[in-house]
């Protein structure tokens, strides 16, 4: 796909929520809904794609493998971003080993990125931007020798500064701080006040000085949600069921991948607000279990009841979700003596082996039959793709005819 335009969409094909730069010089917007540019993808022969969240899962983990051979140092710090910390590795081109780096994604997942080199995670993510703008840096910006530190930083608008954001933004914008240079050069005191540490460190990580350490381990969630629109509107609590159990699944999924288990599961529905004609149902309503656990089918269970407890019949449902919170580290565990005999090593082996299989054979190869199989309620998708590398009945094919 490279140097064809392309877009990627929300949630049941809503809006756009990724464009290559050929679908941005074409003008499509982000997050604009997608019948929005209908005519205009047609007409330049866009390629559109819905969300593949298991696709872009699992190549972002080889990603994020890939860097872990060139540095023990690193963090990862969303799906599509990743710091790493090369200074104790006595590099002496910094540029040429990024360029490596870039070179050794590129072969092992086929995807191209871009690699900003600083002295801080805030000056790197500045460095990020401008390769992703200049084709001439080959996809490497290396500043932690910059001499023009001044004129690159003026150009970027202070609202765009990592940590910054919008309502800071309007703010600093009021008072004449308008781009990186203006917030770097702004006094301490004014800083601090107005924005309290988190806006001091930033101006420190803009003066070069590192004041965002590296999070090399990540912390376990607190709190886990799953939750996805509907493809159309659900009145039929038998297909609510089946989407809160494919909820249920997925957050325990989750919890399990990070050794922990909770200790109270929350389950909300809502009708669709904007529909201001139809009639209005919104709650959300809270168990807390005997006993902490990540076993999934006693957590359907508990699910299931909360969901009877909040549907009303004859209203049209456009979301559910599920909330696993109070979350803690599987062991030690305390155990409630009145819960009877529970074997939790063979429920532990059980999803245990579960897990595996899912991880081997595709997500879904093994699920709970209460989730349904035709699942009618889910997400509309109408331009996904195949998912590649985490499904053995969707791998790539080549005819060498």
């Amino acid at each position: 796909m490279n140097g064809k335009p392309v877009v990627v969409l929300s949630n049941n094909d809503g809006c756009v929520v990724a464009r290559s730069p050929e679908a941005k010089a074409l003008g499509i917007t982000m997050a604009i809904p997608f019948f929005k540019v209908k005519e205009l993808i047609r007409r330049h022969d866009v390629k559109v794609f819905s969300s593949n969240y298991a696709l872009y899962g699992d190549m972002s983990e080889r990603i994020m493998n890939t860097l872990a051979e060139f540095t023990p140092n690193l963090e990862f710090y969303s799906i599509d971003e990743a710091f790493i910390n090369l200074k104790d590795l006595a590099i002496k081109d910094l540029t040429a080993y990024g360029k490596l780096i870039r070179k050794t994604i590129l072969k092992n997942t086929g995807i191209p990125v871009s690699i900003g080199i600083a002295r801080t995670k805030t000056l790197s993510k500045i460095a990020n931007e401008f390769v992703k703008h200049n084709q001439k840096l080959n996809g490497v910006f290396d500043i932690t020798s910059f001499t023009k530190m001044d004129a690159l930083l003026a150009q970027v608008p202070v609202h765009e500064v990592w940590g910054i954001g919008g309502a800071f933004g309007r703010m600093l914008m009021s008072r004449k701080i308008l781009s990186a240079k203006d917030f770097r050069d702004a006094s301490e005191f004014f800083i601090k006040d107005k924005m309290g540490i988190i806006g001091l460190r930033t101006k420190y990580e803009l003066n070069g000085i590192s004041a965002i350490k590296l999070e090399e381990i990540s912390e376990p969630r607190k709190g886990i949600m799953s939750s996805r629109s509907f493809g159309r509107y659900v009145a039929d609590i038998r297909e609510i069921s089946e989407a809160v159990s494919q909820y249920v699944t997925r957050a325990c999924e989750k919890l399990r991948s990070q050794n922990s288990n909770c200790q109270s599961i929350s389950v909300f529905i809502q009708t669709n607000i904007h529909k201001l004609k139809d009639m209005q149902h919104a709650e959300m309503k809270t168990f807390t279990l005997p006993e902490p656990t990540s076993y999934t089918p006693e957590l359907i269970k508990y699910a299931q009841r909360l969901l009877w407890q909040i549907y009303r019949k004859n209203y049209n449902y456009i979301k559910a979700g599920v909330i696993l919170n109070n979350i803690i580290p599987q062991s030690p565990v305390q155990l409630n003596v009145f819960c009877g005999n529970r074997d939790h090593e063979k429920r532990n082996r059980i999803m245990k082996a579960l897990d595996k299989v899912n991880l081997v054979y595709g997500r879904d190869t093994i699920k709970p039959a209460s989730a349904g199989f035709k699942q009618e309620w889910a997400m509309q998708r109408q331009h996904i793709s195949n998912r590649f590398t985490t499904n053995w009945n969707e791998l790539l094919t080549i005819n060498l005819k």
